[in-house]
C-alpha cells in the first residue's frame, strides 16, 4: 500500500513540531526565543504546512514550496520553515509517487525520479518563495541570482549553482545524502538506544552538525567559524551527548556560545535537516500503525 497524503501531511506537521519543541542548542525551541522568532512561529510555519500538502497530488515541487510559504506568511511574518519547506516538498512528492514497496530505500528511489523531473517553473516558483521570505539562502552569484526571475534554469540547476554554499541545496544535487544517510539514520539510532523523541532530535542535531558544518553560520561568519562549531559539536559527542550527565553540561555550555554574537551563530540549517530525517522516520511509524506508541516517549 502507498503513503496516503494524510500520512504524508501528519508526519510533515509532526516532524515540524517536534524539531522546535527539541532542546537544540543555538536554536529557537520550547523554552528559548529570538529577539524577532519564537516557538509559536514555528508552530504556525507547521500548521501552514496543511493548505499545500493536502494538495500533493495536484501540485509541483515549486507550487508546494511558493503555496506554502503563502499560507505561513498569513500566519506569522518571521521566516521560520522556508528550508524545511524546502526539503519535504521533493520528499514528499517522492513518498506519495512511491511503488508499493514503502520503506525509505522506495523512497529515495522515488526520489530520483522527481529531483530528475524538477522544471523551470519549479525554480521562477521557489525563486518567489524565496524572495517572499527574505531569505539569505542562495544569494547573489554571478550565473544564476535568485533576486531576479530565473530564464532557462530548472530548479535542480539552481541548487546545484547553490550546493557550495547551502547544504539544502546539495541535498537537491545528491539525492538527499545528508537526509538519508545522516539524519534519518541517527535519530532511529538515538530512539533505539532508548532516549525520547525530544533527546532523540538533540543527538541527531548534534550528530550532523559534527559532520557537515553549518552553512547558515557559514554564510554570516565564514567558513572556519562554521567548521569550528561543527569541531565543538564533536566534542560534546564525545562527551556522551544528551546520555551522560557530562554531556549535557557540554550540550548546556555549546548553547550559551551559540547564542553569543547576536545569535549569528545559530545552526538553522542543521535544524532543518533534522526535520527532514524525523519525516521519513514518523512517516513509516504512520504508515505501521506505531505513531501512538512512539508519541508516549516523549
Amino acid at each position: 500500500m502507498m503513503y496516503a497524503i494524510d500520512e504524508i501531511l501528519w508526519a510533515a506537521q509532526l516532524a515540524s513540531i517536534v524539531e522546535v519543541c527539541s532542546k537544540k542548542p543555538g536554536n529557537v525551541h520550547i523554552n528559548r526565543s529570538f529577539h524577532d522568532t519564537n516557538p509559536f512561529d514555528f508552530f504556525a510555519g507547521a500548521v501552514a504546512l496543511g493548505s499545500a500538502f493536502q494538495e500533493l497530488d495536484r501540485l509541483s515541487v515549486g507550487e508546494i514550496v511558493l503555496e506554502s510559504i503563502k499560507a505561513r506568511a498569513k500566519l506569522t511574518s518571521a521566516n521560520v520553515n522556508l528550508g524545511i519547506i524546502l526539503l519535504l516538498a521533493p520528499l514528499s512528492k517522492a513518498a506519495l509517487c512511491c511503488d508499493n514497496d514503502s520503506d525509505t530505500e522506495a523512497i529515495r528511489n522515488s526520489l530520483r525520479g522527481v529531483l530528475g523531473s524538477l522544471s523551470e517553473s519549479d525554480a521562477v516558483k521557489t525563486y518567489e518563495a524565496i524572495r517572499m521570505s527574505g531569505a539569505g539562502g542562495m544569494g547573489r552569484v554571478d550565473l544564476y541570482d535568485v533576486n531576479e526571475m530565473p530564464q532557462g534554469i530548472t530548479l535542480r540547476e539552481a541548487m546545484a549553482a547553490a550546493s557550495d554554499r547551502d547544504s539544502i541545496a546539495r541535498e537537491y544535487v545528491t539525492d538527499f545524502s545528508i537526509t538519508f544517510e545522516l539524519s534519518l539514520p541517527s535519530f532511529a539510532d538515538a530512539l533505539e538506544r532508548g532516549l525520547r523523541l525530544r533527546d532523540a532530535a538533540v543527538q541527531a542535531f548534534l550528530t550532523i552538525l559534527s559532520k557537515v558544518p553549518d552553512t547558515l553560520i557559514f554564510r554570516k561568519l565564514g567558513w572556519e567559524e562554521a567548521v569550528e562549531i561543527s569541531g565543538k559539536a564533536f566534542e560534546v559527542l564525545e562527551r556522551g551527548g544528551v546520555m551522560t550527565e557530562r554531556g549535557r553540561k557540554s550540550i548546556h555550555n555549546f548553547d550559551n556560545f551559540l547564542r553569543k554574537k547576536g545569535n549569528k551563530r545559530n545552526p538553522g540549517t542543521t535544524a532543518d535537516l533534522v526535520v527532514s530525517g524525523i519525516f521519513l522516520y514518523f512517516l513509516d511509524a504512520i504508515h505501521r500503525g506505531l505513531i501512538r506508541d512512539l508519541v508516549t516517549r516523549w
